[in-house]
């Protein structure tokens, strides 16, 4: 088995250690190391996990590099902890797959802690309740072309962020996305919380977990990802011009955010997908000319900066 495999294997043992996927999330992470695993000639390896043909043990053990362990862990942490909380068997798991790959106890703590400080950026995008709001198409109170604008500023920094090497930088992606529904949902008379937020999100057919896994897979893919102590297999430039896909799809929620709440929230989940798949392919048209702004862009990052963008 080699790195990369077993990497992804790893990754998809942490999307089920919660074993309380729903149906759609499920579909959604086949779809996602389906198209990875067509990328990498890695076919089946969803079906290889999901009826155990291949263990955890057995993908650990494939690692030797201390790095390839220490980013196999990074990469579990961050899809345990994709849609902003962990699990008791979550926690059980990662805590078995930390004593499988031996990790040093510094670099994982260092892990854990970027990861905590990340997730936390939920709690600061989004309160955890919402209060009543219209329930009929409201005029938003806020200017189409600055929600348009908000719109795209977002989809420039998550495309940015899915260029950086750190493997932190994916997890900021989704913080992101649910400060932008927020405030859109905000200018149209709706204070929305956390859970309604996420819930749009996955109506829309975007997955937090398989988001996520999908803009890790790409970077390990692609030679992005940074590696333990600083070191990094790729860089901004070369590797990254075919990526930046988290673009797209911020563009594609922020557009439909805005039809969702200027229409009163009355699209269905079938209606809500259709509308996003159909924004996202001139979404994705739009990231090809935008990419030179969002690899600059990529080039001024730093945790703080982000963290920073997310309080304001």
């Amino acid at each position: 088995m080699n790195s990369e495999r077993s990497i992804l294997a790893i990754a998809l043992f942490a999307a089920f250690a919660d074993g309380d996927k729903h149906d759609r999330e499920r579909e959604h992470l086949r779809g996602i190391a389906e198209s990875l695993g067509n990328a990498a000639d890695l076919s089946g390896l969803y079906q290889d996990v999901l009826l155990k043909r291949i263990s955890l043990e057995k993908a650990a053990e494939a690692l030797a590099d201390a790095d390839e362990r220490q980013l196999a862990y990074e990469m579990a942490l961050g899809v345990c902890e994709a849609d902003g909380s962990m699990s008791e068997p979550e926690r059980a798991f990662l805590s078995r797959l930390k004593a499988l790959l031996k990790l040093d106890a510094g670099a994982a703590g260092r892990a854990e802690a970027e990861a905590d400080t990340l997730v936390s950026l939920s709690s600061m995008a989004a309160p955890a309740t919402a209060t009543p709001g219209p329930v009929v198409a409201a005029q938003a109170n806020v200017p189409e072309v600055e929600l348009d604008k908000t719109i795209l500023n977002t989809s420039l920094l998550t495309g940015a962020l899915e260029l950086l090497p750190q493997s932190w930088a994916s997890m900021a992606i989704i913080p992101l996305q649910i400060k932008m529904v927020y405030g859109i949902g905000k200018a149209h008379g709706y204070t929305l919380d956390q859970g309604r937020i996420k819930d749009f999100i996955a109506a829309a057919g975007v997955g937090l977990t398989s988001q996520y896994l999908e803009q890790f897979g790409r970077k390990l893919l692609g030679g992005l990802l940074g590696k333990a102590a600083g070191k990094t297999m790729g860089k901004i430039g070369g590797a990254s011009t075919g990526m930046a896909f988290s673009f797209a799809t911020t563009y594609a929620l922020g557009q439909l955010a805005k039809r969702y709440y200027a229409g009163g929230r009355t699209m269905n989940t079938g209606v809500l997908k259709d509308a996003f798949q159909n924004l996202l392919g001139p979404a994705k048209d739009m990231q090809t000319r935008y990419l030179p702004q969002i690899q600059q862009q990529a080039s001024t990052l730093d945790m703080g900066k982000i963290m920073d963008m997310v309080r304001r």
